[in-house]
């Protein structure tokens, strides 16, 4: 796992998330108001989510190696009033900020994904949840009509994050081989090499400095390339389908990006 954070700056970065978080939940006209981008939920919804989420981690990273998640024991129910609603959430990431705190980065959990590129440990959990926080903070403001790009840092490591921990996968990839480049306009890119033995990324040195073949391939049976750019923040959001890819600049067979986003390596 490539780690681009400190284990100490993911957890700043998760209370500020969560801060932002809350902000934009204590501004919101009604906690009934509808989540663009989780048209299912309202933002009440949202925000249970969020704190009974934050709570189960808890108990999970507490935990230590186990076979399941564990649940939170002895919950309280999320308030339906905003500021004992507010509280409950920032009791939420204190819980899982202390639990991690507790365990450092290198001790067992359990996780539910593979461990081909991101290991089972609190500090990958840590990585983990700073994403969640950050995109269903983007998910708040853009509910009260005031999005926000999620923070360089954040984003940075959301990239990698994403393609190691949610995409990796000893899975076959059902397709032709193929190839997917991922540059941020902040300076760092990355390679997801999808094949039958799986999906893989690595980061690249930089754009336009590795052929887009697969390295051992024959140039004749060359993987099917295409590449999206934009800000990290832009790729992170995309990637979790906040917003259209069409927002990135592409170029290649955008139908090897739609194949991703249906890929269910579980089925």
């Amino acid at each position: 796992m490539t780690m681009t954070l400190e284990f100490p700056v993911l957890l700043r970065l998760i209370d500020e998330r969560s801060t932002a978080f809350r902000a934009a939940v204590a501004s919101a006209p009604s906690l009934d108001v509808q989540v663009p981008t989780c048209p299912e939920w309202t933002l009440f919804d949202l925000a249970q989510h969020i704190g009974e989420g934050r709570r189960a981690w808890a108990a999970t990273v507490a935990a230590g190696p186990a076979p399941a998640k564990s649940a939170a024991e002895g919950a309280s129910a999320a308030p339906q009033e905003r500021e004992a609603l507010l509280a409950w959430l920032a009791e939420s990431t204190e819980q899982l900020l202390d639990a991690l705190r507790k365990a450092g980065p290198d001790r067992g959990c359990w996780a539910w994904w593979e461990t081909l590129q991101s290991p089972h440990t609190s500090g990958a959990v840590a990585r983990h949840q700073l994403q969640q926080m950050a995109v269903h903070t983007y998910d708040a403001q853009i509910t009260v009509g005031a999005p926000q790009p999620l923070p360089d840092e954040v984003a940075l490591d959301g990239v990698d994050e994403f393609l190691s921990t949610c995409v990796a996968t000893t899975s076959a990839w059902p397709h032709k081989p193929a190839v997917i480049d991922f540059h941020a306009s902040e300076g760092r890119s990355w390679r997801l090499s999808l094949s039958a033995d799986g999906a893989r990324t690595a980061r690249l040195p930089g754009p336009g400095t590795i052929p887009a073949t697969a390295a051992g391939q024959d140039p004749d049976a060359a993987a099917a390339f295409f590449s999206a750019r934009g800000t990290a923040s832009e790729l992170v959001l995309s990637l979790y389908d906040r917003i259209p890819v069409d927002s990135l600049k592409l170029d290649g067979d955008r139908r090897i990006f739609q194949q991703l986003s249906a890929w269910d390596p579980d089925e």
